[in-house]
């Protein structure tokens, strides 16, 4: 058996194929760009769903690949089980060859043996090969098996399985067919091997690779016109096996990566060995963070976005086992993107960002532990106390609503206490608050897809890129969910004809208002929507006569309107290639809006861009701007597209031929700050014909709107000279009001700031005396008991800082001291506790979890300072007499 590292494993795997007629095809996505069914890519099939469906041409026959897979749910793939289990994972390589109607069992079988033997040099005796048994509508599958025999298999170690581990089904409906696995033994005694250790638990036997020959379509199980063949060959486990170790884990995938986190936590391999869960899970899920944010995913709170936060967040709480308790992630991932950034080069290219990415989340989910653990032990504790060993699904939902605390870590950390959480009361409480968030939506009226989808009409012809009016037939008019032969005056119509200029709502820039005419009557339009594919929608109100289908409509967009629109959409253009220019190629598009009033541009990047980066961004597309420089489009090649340097959205399902909208950069112009780059984007929007035409971009604002995701909104033409009009009329009265010229304005708010500076040192001076005072009254009139003296008071309309100022007095003046402060501000109660060095025994975090309940909070902090808030402030008395009890004063 030949002993090869996976990278050799995987560039043999490649090669061998190559040299037998495969075209090598990069890995594609981790988001599925052709399958909305899948969350994540989790075979090397994927990318080739529609080339086995007969729905796409692919330039070659034969292909193979090494293709990035997630799986984080489903039988065989329980996130809980990542690390405990030696051989599960979230993120892995699947190592694949394909044909598409070209070679079959015949060709397939014979190369398999060969890789195996010959290349990996597996041992035969190790070897178990299964097919398909057959049954009353499928014969067995004696094809194959008699191929392995005839490639070197003995009869024996051909094994026959029934439908669930030999039958292979895309779907309903679609290719399916038998497929047959290679098992390999990797016990110590052979003579211990037998037929019954395949497909069962057995850990000594390890399928290493499937083929799959699909030969019938599932719906009627009739033999396909051109059969096909699919295999996938795990990397994790083929190393596993090569490398002779007995878990994945003990592969050179993990071990570096494992090293890596015992490095940093100042652990040995001891260490290591007995607790090897959390390693594990911080190794496995360093791989699916790091390439998932290389794919343009985000951490966020729902769909692919809340995944990949889970992953990384029970990463860090795996972290807390081994027992860091300080940002050490983000180390892990460097050491992976080291790794396999040259298998990889997405990795590298978008390596700072990566890391960047996530820090912040790491820090954050740090300060969400350390907030919501407090919370949470305080609601153990109190369960605990009354016998209870349940958490309340409400309080779980508090917990994640306000503290961003995930349940699946609430159900860890309760499981650990010996409870559980009441998981349909949390589904309660997030389902009412999903309700909130409906009922409080604003939803606008659009086309009715299901009207449209059933009337199967032939697609609409669009020729609003080269003029803004035409005449076309109406094909079909649709009122109050019903299809119309016309409509008269007034009535809310949505209407399709054969051919528009009108441009539907798609790809950020919203549709075309206008009028449509015809020897009847007219509608105005208000809206254009694509509901469903190929079918143009105009939405609007029949505003004088009638209208009937089959009627030849003037179409007549509102010329000024799209002008705008074109100006906004070019300029968005130019802004998302000026911000790779100053951001960095991470800056990838993450949604948009164009609209005749403003633009808006959704982009990745993990900080706030400075006001010096807007005016660069900002200087750097005004100078495009001023060249004037010429905007081409042209229909061409997906993959020629890309090769053209076109930027393409993550995720976007684009078909063979695409549109390309081309603007000049013209860097012989020369001026400072000009982007030096053109801008090649894959868009079917409309566009002005040249950058001049934009006349003036104004970035208006910059903000975050998600995790890892800043939104830039701008004005362009007209709207910029008015905005730019706005902010000097702004300056001009602010100038007024202080009484010196637009010029001046700083200097005199610096004079104003200096002043009132001096104002507050001299109020905090006079409050301070006042606390100092204050603190040495009830010191005065404290209790003393056994050397310790107590300060239990109510000191309303201070708020937790000024509680906490006054009580740093009182220590500072009796060090041997345990003061109690209640405070009633703006309908919100406040506790702290403070102990002094002197106060031995005494513990400030402890006092404020008993006492907080009492007013209805939750609370608690460290042995010398605790605090805990309420909007009950009934029972503030309460706290204090509680607080007297269990200080013994009572």
């Amino acid at each position: 058996m030949k002993k090869l590292t996976s990278d050799q494993i995987r560039q043999a795997y490649l090669t061998f194929f190559a040299e037998r007629g495969h075209t090598i095809v990069p890995s594609s996505s981790l988001i599925p760009g052709n399958d909305p069914t899948l969350m994540f890519a989790n075979s090397g099939m994927v990318q080739f769903k529609d080339t086995f469906l007969g729905l796409e041409q692919r330039p070659y026959t034969r292909a193979t690949t090494a293709q990035k897979c997630l799986r984080v749910s489903g039988k065989h793939n329980d996130l809980e089980e990542v690390g405990p289990s030696p051989r599960h994972h979230t993120f892995f390589e699947m190592l694949g060859n394909f044909s598409f109607g070209d070679y079959f069992k015949a060709e397939a079988i014979p190369m398999a043996w060969e890789l195996l033997t010959k290349v990996f040099e597996l041992p035969v005796e190790r070897l178990w090969f299964t097919v398909y048994q057959g049954n009353e509508q499928v014969p067995a599958d004696e094809d194959a098996a008699a191929m392995w025999v005839k490639a070197g298999a003995s009869p024996d170690r051909v094994l026959r399985f029934g439908e669930k581990d030999n039958f292979w089904v895309m779907a309903d409906t679609g290719p399916c067919g038998p497929c047959s696995e290679i098992t390999v033994y990797l016990g110590e005694d052979l003579s211990k091997m037998s037929a019954e250790g395949v497909n069962s638990d057995d850990p000594d036997y390890v399928e290493i690779w499937n083929n799959v020959f699909m030969q019938f379509e599932r719906s009627t199980m009739q033999p396909l016109p051109r059969p096909s063949v699919d295999t996938g060959m795990g990397l994790e486990r083929i190393a596993m096996v090569l490398q002779g170790v007995k878990n994945t884990y003990d592969t050179d995938l993990f071990v570096s990566l494992i090293d890596t986190i015992k490095t940093l936590g100042h652990k040995t391999e001891a260490d290591y060995r007995a607790n090897v869960a959390p390693y594990r899970a911080v190794a496995d899920h360093s791989r699916s963070v790091a390439f998932l944010i290389a794919d343009g995913v985000l951490p966020g709170n729902t769909g692919r976005s809340y995944v990949l936060r889970r992953i990384l967040r029970r990463a860090v709480y795996q972290g807390r086992l081994i027992g860091f308790d300080k940002p050490f992630f983000t180390s892990v991932v460097a050491k992976l993107i080291d790794l396999m950034g040259t298998a990889y080069p997405e990795l590298k290219s978008r390596g700072a960002f990566i890391l960047e990415t996530v820090e912040a989340e790491e820090q954050q989910f740090l300060r969400t532990l350390s907030s919501g653990l407090v919370k949470l032990d305080a609601i153990v504790g109190q369960l605990k106390a009354k016998g209870g060993l349940i958490i309340p699904g409400e309080e779980a939902f508090k917990l994640k609503d306000t503290d961003g605390f995930p349940l699946d870590l609430t159900e860890k950390i309760a499981a650990h206490h010996g409870m559980t959480v009441d998981v349909a009361a949390y589904d309660t409480a997030m389902s009412a608050q999903r309700g909130r968030s409906r009922a409080n939506a604003n939803f606008k009226r659009g086309a009715d897809t299901e009207v449209w989808a059933e009337l199967n009409l032939s697609p609409s012809t669009f020729v609003g890129y080269t003029q803004l009016e035409g005449t076309g037939t109406i094909t079909a008019i649709v009122s109050a969910d019903d299809v119309k032969h016309d409509a008269a005056v007034g009535t809310e119509v949505q209407i399709v004809l054969e051919s528009t200029p009108f441009y539907a709502e798609s790809g950020g820039q919203v549709g075309d208002t206008g009028t449509l005419t015809t020897a009847t009557g007219t509608v105005h339009i208000t809206d254009t929507q694509r509901p469903i594919p190929g079918v143009i929608v105009h939405i609007g109100v029949v505003t004088s006569g009638t209208i009937a289908r089959g009627s030849v409509a003037q179409a007549v967009v509102d010329g000024v309107r799209r002008g705008h629109i074109q100006r906004n959409h070019t300029a968005t253009h130019l802004l998302q290639r000026a911000l790779r220019d100053v951001l960095g190629e991470h800056a990838a598009q993450a949604g948009s809006l164009v609209s005749a009033e403003r633009l808006r541009f959704d982009f990745t990047h993990n900080k706030s861009v400075s006001i010096e980066q807007q005016r660069d961004i900002e200087r750097r597309v005004n100078t495009w701007v001023r060249a004037d420089q010429s905007v081409t489009w042209a229909e061409m090649p997906y993959q020629e597209a890309l090769d053209n340097g076109a930027i393409a959205l993550f995720g976007e399902k684009y078909g063979d031929r695409v549109r390309l909208v081309h603007a000049t950069s013209g860097s012989n112009v020369g001026e400072p700050g000009y982007v030096s780059r053109d801008s090649r984007e894959l868009c079917g929007g409309t566009h002005v014909t040249r950058t001049g035409e934009i006349g003036l971009v104004r970035i208006v604002s910059e903000a975050s709107v998600a995790g890892g995701v800043r939104r830039i909104e701008a004005v362009t033409g007209l709207g910029a000279e008015q905005w730019v009009e706005e902010q000097f009329e702004a300056m001009r009265g602010i100038a007024n009001r202080l009484g010196v010229t637009p010029a001046q304005i700083n200097e005199r708010i610096e004079s104003v700031l200096t002043d009132l500076k001096a104002s507050q040192r001299a109020l905090e001076a006079l409050t301070a005396a006042a606390t100092g005072s204050q603190a040495d009254t009830l010191l005065a009139n404290a209790p003393v008991s056994a050397g310790i003296t107590y300060v239990l008071t109510r000191v309303d309309g201070n708020d937790g800082a000024q509680l906490r100022e006054l009580a740093e007095q009182l220590i500072s003046k009796q060090s041997a001291a345990v003061v109690v402060l209640t405070s009633v501000l703006a309908d919100k109660a406040a506790l702290l506790v403070m102990v002094g060095k002197g106060a031995a025994g005494k513990h400030a975090g402890n006092l404020v979890k008993e006492l907080a309940p009492v007013m209805g909070g939750n609370g608690g902090g460290r042995p010398d300072v605790a605090q805990a808030g309420s909007k009950d402030i009934a029972n503030v008395d309460a706290v204090l007499v509680k607080a007297q009890q269990l200080l013994g004063l009572a």
